[in-house]
């Protein structure tokens, strides 16, 4: 899957699906899902019984690529939990802000964990960033993580997904760095996933709670907040997440947590108990927003 000269999206979606990877549209320019929300869904089609989300509608067969991918110049969304993959995004300080990027921090574990930078399929985000993909070990089924196991370091498994190559955004384009074989996930990285993912289930999928770093109290509330979001009642959810990611704002307040932390936390959480993309940010926004405008001083709390 070699970037080309005049290979179309469409190309790279098919490209990605004949690697067994799953895949499903996202609006042009951008990394949103191009498909309906719950809260629009004509209960038609792929919904006649109920709405369906883009983990599952994410697909590799290859009409129902070229039928979507010919209604326009989409860009493509790859699902990792029904891909089998594992993918590691390593990210970059925001707006061109100095620091440790996530690569740096990436190649410090290698080096602790005492074994070398893995060989595998390699992605160059709009960003500057990297997504390295893994093949997910059996028996185990992985949630996201976000900043887990270190500064920018993420992981997308199941409840998840990444912007696949061939993709343009207003920032740039995602282009293959490294076509070599997908490569197992390292056993020290599952080690480090593992020991800090606590699994839960919610809608019939076993999912893992976010991980995050900050204080051992405030990582406990936001796990705790997010098994909650993740368990809400439907009718419930979206008043769930706020309220949650009110009582964790304090946090945020007091410099326990990144606030970039704690939004993927819960806008992982959301979207998996059915809530659309853009009601979470909205939802998680306005929540810590009140939140931290309202925190009271850490010795007055």
């Amino acid at each position: 899957m070699i970037d080309l000269p005049g290979l179309d999206l469409l190309a790279h979606a098919v490209a990605a699906a004949e690697r067994g990877w799953h895949v499903f549209p996202l609006r042009k320019g951008t990394k949103r899902p191009a498909l309906h929300g719950e809260s629009r869904c004509p209960r038609t089609g792929a919904c006649v019984d109920g709405h369906v989300k883009w983990e599952d509608r994410a697909t590799t067969d290859h009409g129902r690529i070229v039928r979507a991918w010919e209604q326009g110049p989409f860009n493509i969304g790859l699902a990792a939990g029904p891909s089998g993959l594992v993918v590691v995004d390593l990210d970059v300080p925001k707006n061109g802000a100095a620091g440790t990027s996530g690569a740096e921090v990436f190649a410090a574990l290698c080096g602790r964990a005492g074994q070398p930078h893995p060989v595998t399929f390699r992605v160059g985000t709009a960003s500057g960033g990297e997504h390295l993909y893994f093949a997910a070990p059996d028996g185990v089924r992985l949630g996201n993580s976000a900043g887990l196991i270190g500064s920018l370091v993420d992981t997308r498994a199941w409840g998840g997904y990444v912007v696949a190559p061939g993709s343009l955004t207003p920032s740039g384009a995602y282009t293959v760095l490294d076509d070599a074989p997908v490569s197992p996930l390292p056993s020290w990285l599952l080690d480090a996933l593992t020991a800090r993912q606590e699994p839960t289930q919610s809608h019939g999928k076993l999912l893992a709670a976010p991980g995050v770093g900050g204080g051992r109290a405030a990582r406990a509330a936001l796990e705790r907040e997010c098994l909650r979001v993740q368990g809400a009642p439907a009718q419930q959810a979206n008043n769930t997440l706020n309220r949650s990611a009110f009582l964790v704002g304090r946090f945020v307040a007091w410099g326990d947590l990144d606030r970039h932390v704690v939004e993927e936390a819960f806008q992982g959480a959301g979207e998996a108990r059915g809530l659309t993309a853009a009601e979470c940010r909205a939802t998680i926004r306005s929540a810590l927003d009140s939140s931290i405008r309202k925190a009271w001083p850490r010795d007055a709390a």
